[in-house]
């Protein structure tokens, strides 16, 4: 599809193209269609399919040696099960659901303070608010929580909401197809005989959400289906077995038949027409009836019920539970609770994973001059006070008077600072109450920035679409507002040109510091050098960065570049690059001012949390949008890296070349010896399909490439050489990267290491990443919740990752192991037992239990303890496996449930069925009752086989309580089934009468019991004694330590001081500076407001501003100097201390 064309009101011409309708779809069934659609989803897994095959052949009298209900009992009751399951999840998804009305949509909220989600992509017509306009948040999209600004044509804007204008309206769209793409849209609307133009700014995107606006129409444009489903489908490997078992049992009766067969026939006729060759045949069928235990059908549900119960854990898990924002941790799927316990990669975000992302102004540089001290985030010792400012957000805490003092003496220099600050953004104000200002920024820095400007007496007040107005030490001022120039990913910086009160031309711009930098006038070369080094003392203590510089312009040339700037700005083709010239041309010369250094503060936990993983042989990748400096010292801060570490890589070629060699050079000082073409891939190709083997490397080793170079390092050409040298290293942190790369880099790893990832963010740009991984974890943050909403377990912190892990994922995947081991085995056995017997019935497919027992062996009689098992068991308690993150690494090699355990676990069972067979059968050969009355007959010897199958159980502390019970379970209704009254009801269907009362009555029979399970436990227990002595493993050495773990050492980290520069983080996405300057986004004319500042009047100390350089201290204290008593931050110190939240 090229082009995307519709209509109005035209029902017959939208059709003609055969798009989607306007209907939302969000259930999968109803009424008519569930049992049809249902059973044809379930039969295609193909256990099921395989017990409907088994029905069809128990309905065949010459193949079926087993009545029709052994199979369809236990088919019935998965079916129902599973079904009942599946409507419960469509009536949930149901609840949802939503209509259109034809092409139109009106979003009407009860009260303007409401909100409401769109379910389409829609063109917007008209709204309640003035000039059409509509607000709108884009969490769920782009991870942005601040206000957007939409606008309808005037055209449309006339419509208002008469629905007989409404009705009438015939406007024919032609737009580009549904796409992927967030930040732009292309498309025209002809209406009355007129083509306007249509961007993404009269777009309303499926997942916004309306704010602050009574009603608007819009005309739906694109719509996909809101439910999809993604079955897992099990292979299971041992059908193989039972067709192999059933071979060697169908030509054992064609030799029997040759040679003994025609003995019998006097008293067992052939029927005609029946060969040893066509008896062959039928017994193979019937073999594959009677073995069908080999695969049963009751391991799907009983997998089903242990994933639910340990998400139910998940759920339930107080210590995952974050009180301050009442936020429970979330299993959002049940089938991935083991692959908690096999992680090898973690491919985590920075920003609102790691650190809260809560921007707090700690420090800055003006003129030349640090201010700021950084303290804890709930001391206010020696906090600064604001009183003086009326409208001051009492929530900011700075701890440095010297700045204020040098406010309220009107340093020019401080002023400017903090006037560019109130004037340089795209910030929304909101003053619901007199005095009480909210703030809706593009990004957290911005407001953190701009609450900072309001404290220190430059108030962002408000703005129309030519002007700002802010509060200046109590006098408001209005700023005419000429343009904006506004942030994108190239041009890392945003500027404003603007006119103050008194006519003067300024243009203020705020950026990255090595962009700004370029654009310095000359005689800032001695500020820029003092700024530099206040700059790499800001990034030692890990703060984000922002440079900020002035220049004032001339009328003249301001009114031509506007000009120019007009032409480039309604220009069709490449309007882009045009303005992007234009934005550079005037961008020159700017006088450095100084720069800003905001904290975006760990979460709590963090640093110990990255540590345990480590331990647990999980490697952390760190994949963020921030510049390197910035992602490299919160890497610090959260030990990812660590200074002890042999070296840390840093990747950052500009060109394939250089990449490559960087990555080379790496490989070489990590493996001295490892050539360019040594053996990487396990096969001799490096296609798709081969292994990238795991190398060992002595030393710890990190390794950060920025995004630039890793876009090289993902060619085809070169990704196993990054693959290569970035699974060497211990940490690995790729910065400035886009969406796009973060989902290719955890492709890469799951291509070609074969290892179980998992990928953890909290916004919007994290989804593509989430999504790629096996397994996705949702920060529910300040983000909005996409991530949440696509991934597959949610929280609310970072440190409750290790407890997922360690925790949660090791016993889901270690119950699950023990519980498919014990599931295998006692089936194995079961089945076993009549493949011995087949040697000793002339394979003439007899079932050695009796038919109720087959039946109910895997639904009731050993159901219980097999739960009990998957849904109960621990090796060892949670804080052991915090005090020993090494018992996580059987998990990642899958050892519990490998080719090997399996083997074993077969063999094991053949072992026992050994035993199960020949030793009750040698006992009843030639022993009589009591009452010297025979005893060895066909149904004495299937009861006594079947009560020693009972015995053969998981016997633990807790699972003792199961078997307890499963066995009294199995005696009840062995009593019940052989008993006079059942034989009266239906004497066909109950043949065993009084062989349970005969038969469990006589004391060798019991003694059979215990012999038998004396021989098949005695070897097991044996074989784990031998094991334990000669070769333990990490769980057993656990196992044997008696005392209680101590408690986690404590240990001291000091500040560490770095030259590495930290940087201000901006969004991918592009700012809505247009938008403001469009008059397309005023809701209200403002009405006149008192300032609200008391008149501070000049200080009288007599002080007089000494000039842009001279670095003058108000206090009289040395530059640079920080107030000893000032505690300092976690980011310079922390101690690790025990949280019990862990």
């Amino acid at each position: 599809e090229l082009e995307r064309k519709l209509r109005a009101n035209d029902r017959d011409f939208n059709l003609s193209f055969r798009y989607a309708t306007n209907a939302i779809k969000t259930s999968k069934y109803n009424l008519f269609s569930f049992l049809p659609l249902n059973l044809f989803e379930q039969f295609q897994r193909i256990a099921n399919a395989y017990f409907l095959v088994l029905l069809v052949l128990q309905v065949i009298p010459q193949i079926s040696s087993l009545s029709w209900f052994t199979t369809v009992v236990p088919l019935i009751l998965v079916l129902s099960v599973t079904a009942a399951k599946d409507a419960t999840d469509d009536i949930v998804r149901n609840s949802s659901r939503s209509s259109f009305r034809q092409s139109f949509r009106v979003y009407e909220p009860s009260s303007p303070c409401l909100s409401l989600d769109f379910q389409a992509d829609l063109l917007l017509l008209s709204s309640s608010e003035p000039l059409n306009l509509v607000y709108v948040e884009t969490a769920e999209l782009d991870g942005e929580t601040n206000l957007k600004v939409r606008q309808a044509l005037p055209v449309t804007g006339e419509l208002g909401e008469d629905m007989e204008k409404l009705a009438d309206f015939n406007g024919e769209v032609r737009c580009e197809p549904p796409n992927n793409r967030l930040d732009r849209f292309t498309g025209t609307l002809v209406f009355g005989g007129q083509k306007y133009s249509l961007d993404n700014e009269k777009i309303l995107l499926r997942g916004c959400t309306l704010r602050n606006t009574e009603w608007c129409f819009g005309l739906v444009l694109f719509q996909s289906s809101c439910w999809s489903s993604a079955p897992r489908r099990v292979q299971d490997p041992i059908f193989g077995f039972l067709a192999v078992m059933c071979v060697v049992l169908a030509i054992g009766n064609y030799i029997w038949e040759t040679k003994e067969g025609s003995g019998f026939t006097a008293f067992l006729p052939r029927d005609d027409g029946i060969s040893a060759g066509f008896s062959t045949f039928l017994t193979f069928w019937s073999y594959i009836i009677i073995l069908n235990t080999v695969v049963p059908i009751s391991l799907y549900v009983s997998v089903e019920i242990i994933r639910l119960g340990n998400s139910f854990y998940i759920d339930w898990d107080r210590k995952m539970y974050h009180a301050h924002s009442d936020t429970p941790a979330e299993a959002r799927t049940t089938t991935l609770n083991e692959e908690l316990g096999q992680i090898k990669y973690v491919f985590s975000d920075k920003t609102g994973t790691l650190t809260q992302n809560i921007m707090v102004f700690n420090k800055c540089s003006i003129n030349g001059k640090s201010y700021g001290t950084v303290a804890p985030p709930t001391s206010h010792r020696n906090a600064v006070d604001f009183s003086f400012n009326p409208l001051a957000d009492p929530r900011f805490v700075f701890h440095d008077r010297s700045l204020v003092e040098a406010v309220k003496l009107e340093n020019p220099e401080v002023h400017t600072f903090f006037r560019l600050l109130a004037l340089c953004h795209t910030v929304m104000a909101e003053e619901k109450t007199e005095g009480e200002l909210f703030y809706q920024a593009q990004s957290p820095d911005e407001g953190a920035l701009v609450t900072a400007a309001r404290n220190f007496g430059f108030v962002f007040r408000s703005r129309t679409p030519d002007s700002i107005c802010i509060v200046e030490m109590g006098k408001q001022l209005s700023y005419e507002l000429l343009a904006i120039l506004d942030f994108n990913n190239v041009r890392k910086r945003m500027s404003v040109i603007v006119r103050g009160p008194e006519g003067k031309l300024s243009l203020y711009c705020k950026g990255a510091d090595t962009i700004i930098y370029e654009k310095l006038h000359p005689s800032c070369r001695k500020l820029m050098d003092i700024t530099t080094e206040h700059l790499n003392e800001f990034a030692g203590e890990g703060l984000r960065t922002l440079a900020l510089a002035y220049k004032d312009l001339g009328e003249e040339d301001f009114r031509e570049w506007k000009q120019r700037h007009h032409e480039a700005s309604t220009s069709l083709d490449d309007r882009e690059g045009k303005l992007d010239q234009l934005y550079e041309e005037i961008e020159t010369d700017l006088l450095l001012l100084g720069a800003t250094a905001i904290e975006d503060k760990l979460q709590d936990g963090v640093p110990q949390t990255i540590e345990q993983l480590a331990k647990a042989d999980i490697k952390v990748w760190v994949l963020t949008g921030d510049k390197q400096e910035t992602a490299e010292n919160i890497g610090y801060s959260c030990n990812l890296l660590r200074e002890e570490m042999n070296e840390v890589f840093v990747v950052s070629g500009n060109s394939g070349d250089e990449v490559q060699q960087e990555l080379r050079n790496a490989l070489s000082s990590m493996k001295p010896e490892a050539a360019e073409n040594s053996v990487f891939l396990s096969d001799a190709t490096s296609g798709k399909g081969a292994k990238a083997e795991d190398e060992a490397v002595n030393g710890d080793y990190g390794l950060v490439i920025n995004g630039h170079s890793l876009a090289y390092a993902l060619e085809s050409s070169m990704e196993l050489d990054f693959l290569r040298t970035a699974c060497l290293c211990k940490a690995v942190i790729c910065c400035r990267v886009t969406p796009l790369q973060k989902a290719q880099v955890v492709e890469l790893v799951k291509t070609y290491k074969r290892a179980v990832t998992l990928a953890i963010g909290d916004g919007a740009n994290d989804v593509s990443m989430i999504k790629a991984a096996h397994i996705g974890v949702g920060i529910s943050g300040q983000e909005g919740m996409q991530a949440v909403l696509s991934s597959d377990y949610s929280f609310a912190q970072f440190r409750f990752l290790q407890r997922l892990l360690l925790v949660h994922g090791r016993w889901s995947y270690l119950r699950m192991c023990k519980f498919l081991r014990y599931f295998f085995y006692k089936n194995f056995t079961f089945t076993f037992v009549h493949f011995w017997f087949g040697f000793f019935c002339g394979f003439s497919a007899q079932t050695v239990y009796d038919e109720w027992f087959i039946t109910l062996y895997n639904l009731m009689y050993t159901a219980l303890p097999v739960l009990g098992m998957g849904l109960f068991d621990q090796d060892v308690n949670s804080s052991w496996s915090f005090q020993y993150p090494q018992l996580y690494v059987p998990g990642q090699r899958n050892l519990y449930f490998s080719k090997k355990a399996f083997f074993k676990c077969a063999l094991h069972s053949c072992y026992s069925s050994l035993v199960l067979f020949f030793i009750p059968y040698a006992a009843l050969q030639d022993t009589v009752r009591d009452d010297g009355k025979d005893v060895a007959d066909y149904q004495s010897f299937a009861l006594l086989t079947q009560t020693c199958l009972m015995f053969m159980s998981y016997w633990t502390a807790v699972n003792t309580f199961f078997v307890l019970g499963s066995l009294a379970m199995y005696f009840a209704v062995t009593f019940t089934l052989y008993s006079n009254g059942m034989f009266y009801i239906l004497p066909a269907a109950f043949p065993f009468i009084g062989t349970a009362r005969n038969s469990l009555s006589q004391p060798n029979v019991w003694l059979t019991v215990l012999l038998t399970s004396i021989l098949c436990v005695l070897p097991v227990v044996t074989y784990r004694f031998l094991l334990t002595q000669l070769c333990p493993t990490i769980n057993e050495k656990v196992r044997q330590a008696k005392a209680t773990p101590p408690p986690p050492s404590q240990r001291a980290r000091i500040r560490r001081t770095s030259s590495r520069r930290s940087g201000y983080a901006f969004s991918h996405a592009q700012g809505y500076g247009d938008l403001v300057t469009s008059g397309r986004y005023l809701r209200r004319p403002p009405m006149p407001r008192p300032s609200g500042f008391v008149n501070m009047g000049r200080a009288t100390t007599g002080f007089s501003p000494m000039g842009r350089s001279a670095g003058y201290s108000p206090t009289g204290r040395s530059q640079n100097t920080k107030a000893p008593d000032v505690e300092v931050t976690s980011l310079q110190m922390f101690r690790t201390i025990p949280d019990p939240a862990l």
